[in-house]
């Protein structure tokens, strides 16, 4: 009774506080288990040399970790779900559009959006952080996953997207249970209500790119245009599924390491200073994606805060990982904020330093931000490029500071949300300027 009190114990804090409770694990290269409801035991490391097993296992030993809770937003067909032949043809499909090359069609678009959505900002109003970075990364996606690009649309989208974001609860999304139609009422209904709502949209979407016979340059176009190699497309249930895995997936992580980012820089004076003197010489958004050192910033707000801080596999044949034998149907995976707080691989690894970034490159199973191996996030590199003109965009239309006691208090914990996790309190910073 006690030992199975204390697993609960164990997987609520995990659940609760993931920062908090794999960070304990930091300094201890044993591997531990933590029991998590209709997902079973998994065994979690915390070494390079544990992630590495874990990330460079075949594609034939691993799959996605099923079930998901996050499965009733983003769908069945989610390349997040999918494994096997299904995720290697999806991949090959939706990874090109996400390639390094085509930021240069990108970065425009974030930097517009950036500057609509604090454009009604003067001295003396403050910037809701978490509001701001919200309503930046979804309009990010909505222009440049789906080359929406009429005002009342983009709002369009918005509205239902966020209310589809926000009716996926924890409970609901943990509970399968409870993931039942009371005569179209209840908090299921209003899901499947919103989600039916988006693919609307999205069908809408799809249809006039193909009528129109101009796929365009932006993601769903050249997604639209891409075979696998046995020259099949999607079909229109499953790119809806992947459309809806880029809202979730990538407006979310990317919304709260923007809310991080921004904490962290006005939170130390070096740091902003620093910051704000590389901008000053970037003129383009294109200059600002390829600023060092606010790239190192990045760079070490994903690692203190690693959005998603948990990457699993399930076995489907015997793995030996960190020492330990591992069975067919095993859960295992890498707990980030342990990885990222290792004391014998970075030096002190409770400071936000982005200095360690200018230093030297990490190793991938040290750093693993965006997973890794063959299930790594295909929009790890857009993800990095958005942040950065995003960041940039803000700070050279606004002269921002954090209010006193925000500098001198603790930050804010990292709470679950949806599929990733976000500060625990809003953070807002007061306008002192435009420049």
């Amino acid at each position: 009774m006690k030992a199975t009190l204390a697993a609960l114990g164990r997987a609520a804090w995990a659940g609760v506080d993931p920062e908090g409770f794999f960070r304990r694990h930091a300094a201890d290269p044993t591997p531990f288990s933590v029991r998590f409801p209709g997902l079973g035991e998994v065994l979690f490391v915390s070494t390079a040399d544990g992630a590495r097993d874990i990330l460079t296992a075949p594609a034939a030993l691993c799959r996605a970790p099923l079930p998901n809770p996050i499965e009733p937003v983003v769908g069945q067909n989610s390349l997040i779900l999918l494994s096997g032949e299904a995720h290697r043809r999806a991949r090959s499909i939706l990874t090109p559009p996400f390639r390094g090359d085509l930021m240069r069609f990108y970065v425009d678009m974030i930097a517009e959006a950036a500057e609509e959505h604090i454009a009604d900002l003067h001295p003396g109003d403050q910037l809701l952080v978490g509001d701001a970075a919200q309503a930046i990364t979804l309009d990010v996606v909505i222009r440049v996953v789906f080359g929406v690009t009429d005002r009342s649309r983009r709002r369009e989208y918005a509205r239902v997207t966020s209310q589809l974001l926000r009716s996926g609860s924890a409970v609901l999304m943990l509970v399968p249970w409870l993931r039942r139609d009371l005569a179209g009422r209840g908090p299921w209904a209003r899901l499947v209500a919103f989600r039916a709502q988006l693919d609307s949209l999205l069908s809408e979407q799809i249809e006039e790119r193909r009528d129109s016979g101009e796929l365009g340059s932006d993601v769903l176009g050249l997604i639209l245009n891409a075979t696998d190699d046995e020259g099949n497309r999607l079909g229109d249930d499953v790119l809806r599924d992947q459309l809806r895995t880029m809202l979730a997936a990538g407006h979310e992580t990317s919304s709260t390491s923007l809310s991080w980012a921004l904490h962290h820089i006005h939170r130390d004076e070096s740091i902003r200073a620093k910051v704000a003197g590389e901008l000053a010489a970037a003129a383009t958004p294109a200059d600002i994606a390829a600023l060092p050192y606010l790239g190192a910033v990045i760079q070490e707000t994903l690692r203190v805060h690693p959005t998603v801080p948990i990457v699993l596999r399930r076995l489907t044949g015997p793995l030996t990982v960190a020492g330990v034998s591992c069975a067919s149907g095993d859960v295992v995976g890498i707990a980030l904020p342990a990885l990222h707080f290792n004391p014998s691989a970075w030096s002190d690894p409770e400071s936000f330093n982005p200095e360690r970034f200018l230093d030297a490159k990490p190793p991938p199973f040290q750093y693993a931000p965006f997973g890794g191996g063959y299930r790594r996030c295909i929009g790890a590199a857009f993800a990095h490029n958005e942040l950065a003109v995003a960041i940039g965009t803000i700070m050279k239309t606004l002269e921002l500071r954090a209010p006193a006691d925000a500098r001198r208090g603790k930050s804010p914990r990292a709470v679950p949300r949806g599929i990733a996790t976000k500060p625990s309190h809003e953070i807002a910073l007061d306008v002192i300027a435009r420049r």
